[in-house]
């Protein structure tokens, strides 16, 4: 499993992925989420319409979440 991206939609249309663990350093973490916005971007469908992706959020198993702001990653996966 190791280099691959799997998310799956709960039945409310949420995407729960682990980024990695406390133990990863902070390059390795951000190239996991990013690794995870160009794989669900990828995977939109070409008839969807709209706004893909509405909001995201960080957050540890039970911690609370941190609001992310996804314009900068958007904008580049984009290109």
């Amino acid at each position: 499993r190791k280099g691959r991206v799997e998310f799956k939609l709960d039945r409310t249309a949420i995407i729960h992925v682990p980024l990695g663990k406390v133990s990863f350093e902070e390059d390795k973490l951000l190239g996991n989420l990013t690794a995870v916005i160009e794989a669900v971007m990828k995977a939109k469908p070409s008839g969807a319409k709209g706004q893909y992706v509405k909001s995201a959020s960080l957050t540890t198993t039970m911690g609370p979440g941190i609001r992310l702001d996804l314009q900068p990653s958007l904008s580049l996966s984009s290109v």
